[in-house]
């Protein structure tokens, strides 16, 4: 699994804030590698710099200094609106708050990312069918978030997540906002998706429990691994 070129690689990455006079470092130059079908937990104390080099990595966010490459090609060195495509094309993201759109049922939810990269409606309505009975939500479909429990939220958020076939799903604090049994629930449901669509999987975490079920755990300290 570990042969040949990582899929994603963060080389030489700083990241930091103006404050008054001085900087706030975030990153203080932090390597990465990723291969292909791989399952990484990033875990470290609030403040870290876990959150900040996840959005990075998934270009929500650009390095102060450093590269982070997608198979080897430099992806900062391309335009917002060419990252945004990349990222609909290639990544899947999931928060700890759901980001679900509070007007729209979860299907419609679901659909969002499919209908802005130009999939038809009937496609794209189908896939998300698909997604939501394999989650064990088809009776789901025609709610509003409002009307769904928090677990049922945050799976209706990892369809999204997964209706364009991303290669990489970076998940922050997925069972963060959740209780026990969703948490756990949620977990499980983290590594059969990744056995079932071969994905690549990264996830940042406080939870040690979670962590442990990875087979490879990074741990940062103040911008810097351990």
């Amino acid at each position: 699994m570990n042969d040949g070129m990582p899929i994603l690689s963060a080389r030489g990455v700083y990241k930091s804030y103006p404050m008054g006079k001085n900087r706030l470092e975030i990153l203080k130059g932090l390597d990465l590698q990723i291969h292909q079908g791989e399952a990484v937990c990033i875990v470290g104390a609030s403040g870290a710099g876990k959150s900040t080099l996840l959005h990075i990595m998934g270009t929500l966010d650009r390095p102060t200094l450093g590269t982070v490459l997608y198979r080897g090609r430099d992806l900062f060195r391309q335009s917002d609106e060419q990252l945004a495509k990349f990222r609909n094309e290639k990544l899947g993201f999931v928060f700890q708050f759901h980001h679900l759109m509070s007007e729209f049922t979860a299907l419609e939810n679901i659909t969002m990312p499919a209908r802005i990269a130009g999939m038809s409606a009937r496609m794209a309505r189908e896939r998300g069918e698909e997604l939501l009975a394999g989650l064990g939500l088809i009776d789901r479909k025609d709610h509003f978030p409002s009307e769904m429990s928090g677990g049922e939220q945050q799976r209706v958020a990892i369809a999204r997540a997964l209706l364009n076939e991303p290669e990489v799903l970076l998940a922050d604090e997925p069972t963060g906002n959740l209780d026990t049994k969703n948490s756990g629930k949620i977990q499980d449901l983290f590594f059969e998706l990744k056995d079932r669509m071969g994905l690549t999987l990264v996830v940042v975490s406080h939870d040690q429990e979670f962590a442990r079920r990875f087979p490879r755990i990074c741990v940062m300290k103040d911008g810097l691994w351990v």
